[in-house]
């Protein structure tokens, strides 16, 4: 049986993935493990962060948040795709039309996993932990649901 993927989780990943490329050129997370209470995301990465990062992380992410962002799809065809995406962590057997995951003009990726449909249902961002080893920056983040 396949394991459910939490919607909040996943659209937070994508967030953080484009946060990390804009605040450090890094790509995004080449491994990541998405769980309900708790995800990381594994970078390719020089050297541990510091606290100031974790909290501008954090900060960066929990705007894009609460900017109440739409988050929709379009699917393009795998060509073209392939023009302006990384498709190797998508499965072999994609077929022809790939889905792309926009999250309002922040990000942008190919993904078949289940998202929110706005930014603010995700809920506060908040890096667990963040370690450093040979070469790989996992950080560990969770969610707590706003109060609306």
């Amino acid at each position: 049986m396949k394991k459910e993927i939490d919607p909040g989780m996943h659209s937070a990943e994508h967030i953080l993935n484009q946060t990390m490329v804009r605040m450090f050129a890094c790509g995004r997370c080449f491994r990541a493990h998405i769980e309900k209470k708790k995800s990381k995301c594994d970078y390719h990465f020089d050297r541990p962060l510091t606290e100031q990062e974790i909290k501008q992380i954090e900060k960066e992410v929990n705007d894009v948040i609460q900017a109440d962002m739409a988050v929709t799809q379009e699917f393009i065809t795998k060509e073209e795709s392939q023009k302006n995406y990384n498709l190797e962590r998508l499965p072999q057997n994609v077929g022809d039309d790939i889905r792309i995951v926009k999250i309002g003009d922040y990000d942008a990726c190919p993904c078949n996993g289940v998202h929110v449909n706005s930014t603010k249902e995700i809920g506060k961002f908040q890096i667990a932990s963040a370690s450093f080893d040979n070469g790989v920056l996992r950080i560990r983040y969770k969610l707590s649901h706003l109060d609306t």
